[in-house]
């Protein structure tokens, strides 16, 4: 089966990784791409100051880059589209698209925590996607939108997935983020080297909300929020790709550093969904505590998956640390994963 798609917003950043990610995918078959009127017209290579680390795809580099409208997409019989638009913008074009019957797996930030938009990651709460047919009606349109969390939530929350087993009340989490979160041009080179910078707008609330709305109970009419009380701190440091978070989090029953590693290593993935890890989080034991790191740890399984390390008990809990590609897992894959749930469920 083949799936044809387009990239709204697709020469920033996530829109390059989308691109370099769809490349050879075996079902989705990229058909179009946009950008702001100043760009389109012109050729994918001319508009985008290419900065992954492969090739631009050749089947890519001389496609016409539309505006994003969907006037400018109606002729290339587009099933599915994502969406790495400025939070901003896609406020404004998604919901065009949206009416026009067009389904959006998006990355960006507006709307995640509305209460009839999915907010997904597919081996954590594939069933949220039922929250479409009540957007569905609540919105008058025949399209459908699913959100992907931010790239530090996406980060820590299947490894909170993993252990909620044991009765999670209570998570603390500070975030050592690549500056790669902040776009290109997010963090000049005089602010970050030799430094670090302990606030990132808005990313402490989007973690605290978005993680609770992900591990909650879908009753197929809406989604109730997860008790666990959690608190974020967020920091940006001088790595380029790769989050790394510290959690401590807070059970009811008493789980050992070997239950926690156990049910981490055993969580299972989204297996009949091509870009999903057979084993989503891989974690080190006592004999490498000085790891994951994001030189070393953040390809793991292309990108796609999560790395974990350093579980340890503490009186009140449990403390340990964990790693995710924030461009690949935490952005575009994350979004490219949830089109795939999609066409999975028969929404696409």
């Amino acid at each position: 089966m083949s799936v044809q798609v387009g990239i709204l917003g697709a020469t920033g950043a996530v829109g390059q990784r989308f691109i370099q990610l769809l490349d050879d995918h075996p079902t989705f078959d990229l058909a179009a791409v946009t950008a702001s009127a100043d760009s389109a017209g012109k050729s994918y290579r001319e508009a985008a100051k290419w900065r992954v680390d492969t090739p631009i795809p050749e089947s890519v580099a001389e496609m016409e880059v539309a505006e994003t409208t969907p006037a400018a997409i109606a002729g290339d019989d587009v099933d599915l589209l994502f969406s790495s638009l400025p939070s901003g913008v896609a406020a404004e074009v998604e919901p065009d698209f949206l009416e026009a019957g067009y389904v959006v797996s998006s990355n960006s930030s507006n709307d995640r925590m509305a209460a009839d938009i999915p907010l997904t990651i597919p081996e954590i709460n594939p069933d949220h996607l039922g929250l479409i047919e009540v957007q569905r009606d609540e919105r008058g349109w025949d399209g459908a939108l699913v959100k992907n969390p931010n790239c530090s939530t996406i980060t820590m929350v299947p490894t909170l997935a993993a252990i909620d087993e044991f009765g999670l009340e209570s998570v603390r989490v500070s975030t050592l983020q690549a500056v790669s979160g902040a776009g290109y041009s997010g963090v000049t080179s005089m602010e970050i080297l030799d430094n670090a910078i302990p606030h990132i707008g808005g990313e402490e609330n989007k973690m605290e909300t978005e993680s609770r709305k992900l591990l909650g109970e879908f009753d197929g009419a809406a989604v109730g929020l997860h008790d666990a009380d959690v608190a974020a701190s967020c920091n940006r440091i001088p790595t380029l790709d790769g989050h790394l978070e510290n959690v401590f989090a807070e059970f009811a029953a008493d789980p050992s550093p070997a239950d926690l590693r156990e049910a981490m290593r055993s969580f299972e993935g989204a297996g009949d969904l091509p870009s999903s890890p057979d084993q989503l989080i891989k974690v080190f034991g006592d004999d490498e505590p000085e790891r994951p790191q994001p030189r070393l740890d953040r390809t793991y399984a292309d990108g796609m998956g999560i790395v974990a390390g350093g579980v340890q008990t503490t009186d009140a809990g449990a403390k340990y640390n964990c790693l995710a590609h924030n461009t690949i897992r935490g952005a575009a894959g994350a979004s490219l994963l949830n089109g795939e749930l999609l066409v999975e469920e028969g929404y696409v």
